[in-house]
């Protein structure tokens, strides 16, 4: 009776180890890369003070790091091609590229990188970090949802993340037009990552 207890406790703590052991891989920090194709930065300016006009930069690269089980190993860095500016009118990208707005030439990049990331609840997270728009960088924050996670039908798996939140172009030094364009620029960015 004592060896079958004993053989019965042994058991108990070889399952018990295992589901430690499987729980703590299920929850372990993994690298996603961003689908340029399913990732965008959407942005909403005001004209004239009359209507809003929304524009997109395609194309946005990165990658994040999701720990369900430990936020503060989360982390993303995503970043954007200024020439790729897209508001469905060529007259306007153009001047938006142009040193007057982007300045595309001289700053071909516009490109965050967060420094911490909370859990606030539930598939909601506070990510704080570097925003770096016509080369000066400054602290943005903002709140995280988790979209959507599961396979794809190529055999990965994917995570999608959405935030929305606005900025002041006038802070990175694009003043240009204020009267006719609003200084307020209010910004939409949803991301699909695929499992590396």
């Amino acid at each position: 009776m004592k060896t079958q207890r004993i053989l019965n406790i042994s058991k108990f703590i070889f399952v018990l180890g295992l589901l430690v052991t499987f729980s703590s891989l299920a929850y372990a920090a993994e690298t996603y890369k961003l689908d340029p194709a399913h990732t965008s930065i959407v942005f909403r300016v005001k004209h004239l003070g009359v209507t809003y006009v929304y524009g997109r930069i395609n194309g946005p690269t990165g990658s994040f790091v999701f720990d369900e089980s430990s936020p503060s190993k989360c982390a993303i860095e995503i970043q954007a091609e200024t020439k790729n500016v897209d508001t469905a009118v060529e007259k306007r990208d153009t001047d938006l590229k142009s040193p007057d707005f982007f300045n595309a030439g001289e700053h071909p990049y516009v490109s965050f990188k967060s420094k911490s990331v909370k859990n606030l609840s539930e598939k909601t997270y506070e990510v704080s970090g570097d925003l770096t728009l016509l080369g000066k960088t400054l602290p943005v924050t903002t709140e995280v949802h988790a979209t959507g996670s599961g396979k794809d039908p190529w055999g990965g798996f994917r995570m999608g993340f959405e935030t929305s939140f606005s900025i002041k172009r006038s802070d990175f030094g694009m003043d240009f037009m204020m009267g006719g364009v609003s200084d307020e620029v209010n910004l939409t960015v949803s991301v699909e990552g695929i499992r590396q």
